[in-house]
């Protein structure tokens, strides 16, 4: 990570969305539509909800969405693009510095699509906290990167990143619910790099439904 990138995790986000119109596609996460589109819409928790586009796909599907971000203009946007939308009456939107605070309540699906951070982030807690809030019967959808992507080399690697593994988020979650597991899988998928470059990627995807 470039030095003069701040470290604190509200100014970094915060710096991150205000120097571009638009951060992400505004296309809901492909993992999030193959592993929740055969849910019953309920109530959602969408963590690390950016601009809104997963928070949007969900709504747009009957649930009511509580949309969580630690950049206020990232939210800001994702609350303009809900409004246009037509969808701002099923969906809310909490500021949160994850690991530091959390959203209250529970959830008939908390969602953490890529909770990977270049800049401090408690995500062992983070996603313990996700599982607390699961109602009984709710889902529990954890996406994260397996490993950089095939074209990089090790020197172009932006910062240090920990991937956790399959089983390791099992048991990292210790789980103290009831709990079947779903989906455990490893997903490639074929990118290309900013300049070109051709290659795959790896996604780690956990769904668990709490039986009780």
């Amino acid at each position: 990570m470039p030095t003069s990138q701040p470290t604190d995790p509200t100014e970094f986000w915060e710096e991150r969305y205000s120097t571009s119109a638009r951060v992400w596609s505004g296309d809901p996460n492909p993992l999030l539509v193959r592993e929740a589109a055969g849910l019953e819409p309920g109530t959602a928790l969408d963590l690390g909800c950016g601009e809104g586009g997963d928070v949007l796909w969900l709504a747009s599907r009957g649930w009511r969405v509580t949309g969580v971000d630690i950049s206020a203009t990232a939210l800001e946007r994702a609350a303009a693009h809900a409004a246009e939308a037509g969808l701002a009456d099923r969906v809310a939107f909490e500021r949160h510095e994850l690991g530091v605070t959390f959203p209250k309540g529970e959830f008939g699906l908390v969602s953490a699509q890529f909770l990977q951070s270049p800049v401090a982030l408690d995500q062992e807690g983070v996603l313990r906290s996700a599982a607390e809030a699961v109602a009984p019967g709710g889902t529990l959808l954890i996406a994260m990167h397996a490993a950089w992507p095939s074209w990089m080399e090790e020197h172009e690697y932006p910062f240090d990143a920990d991937f956790p593994t399959l089983e390791g988020v099992l048991a990292m979650l210790d789980l103290s619910h009831p709990w079947r597991v779903d989906t455990l899988e490893g997903v490639e998928r074929a990118l290309s790099s900013p300049d070109g470059r051709s290659g795959t990627r790896v996604d780690n995807v956990w769904r668990l439904t709490r039986t009780a």
